[in-house]
């Protein structure tokens, strides 16, 4: 194909599945690699963002990092649809939870994504759009929790552009019923809407803003675990 090699992926068309699971982490890809993919092979080391190949239950699929924040979520997953004809991408991520109900470890299932960011302004559209999952993932991501016996919780989560803000607005969020904050299911969602694609986002919940509870190594390494799980069981 004649845009790939595209500038941030090195992968030739082919090489990458039809699915691909994204962390902002590459380690934390590498460790899904390794840990759960079988005969996985590297397509990917541009900027450090790692990517992998191989299969997991017989099933081909990609794990990649995307980095941190909207502008760097939105330029990999528009290379993977629209280059790499990608039809499905999972985001699995950390997240701070909001919603008092949530404790460490839980997961959030993201229906929507709300937004302080101005990416969607490019669509230049008569109004505000609601970055949505779909609903088949998400469908599938609530039945295998139940099956799994994990802890979540289902609804809106936002997608700051802001990590250390001068004017915290968590208790407006709050207000509006937004489980959690991270920074950037709401690109990847409107990049799968306009490219007529699938995603899907789900979080584990590592800090919580309310009560000011933070996760230990030792149960990052168990629960983030369980989020790779419910992601791997999308793959077709």
């Amino acid at each position: 194909m004649a845009n790939t090699p595209t500038p941030h992926i090195g992968a030739q068309y082919g090489e990458i599945a039809d699915t691909v699971i994204m962390a902002g982490d590459p380690l934390r890809v590498q460790f899904m690699a390794e840990n759960y993919i079988d005969n996985p092979v590297q397509f990917n080391s541009v900027r450090g963002m790692l990517g992998f190949t191989g299969t997991y239950k017989g099933k081909r699929v990609s794990v990649m990092g995307h980095g941190m924040g909207i502008p760097s979520i939105g330029i990999y997953t528009y290379e993977l649809y629209h280059f790499y004809d990608v039809t499905t991408i999972v985001r699995i991520g950390s997240a701070g939870a909001y919603d008092k109900d949530l404790k460490i470890g839980d997961l959030v299932l993201a229906m929507g994504a709300c937004t302080d960011s101005n990416y969607g302004a490019q669509y230049a559209l008569p109004g505000t759009f609601c970055p949505i999952a779909d609903y088949g993932l998400l469908r599938r991501s609530v039945e295998e929790c139940e099956r799994l016996g994990f802890r979540y919780k289902v609804g809106n989560v936002l997608s700051s552009d802001c990590f250390y803000s001068d004017t915290p607005t968590a208790d407006k969020w709050m207000k509006m019923g937004v489980l959690a904050v991270e920074m950037e299911a709401s690109a990847l969602y409107m990049n799968a809407a306009r490219a007529g694609k699938k995603a899907m986002a789900m979080f584990t919940v590592s800090d919580h803003l309310v009560t000011g509870e933070v996760t230990t190594s030792e149960q990052r390494q168990k629960t983030f675990t369980n989020m790779m799980e419910v992601a791997l069981s999308l793959v077709d």
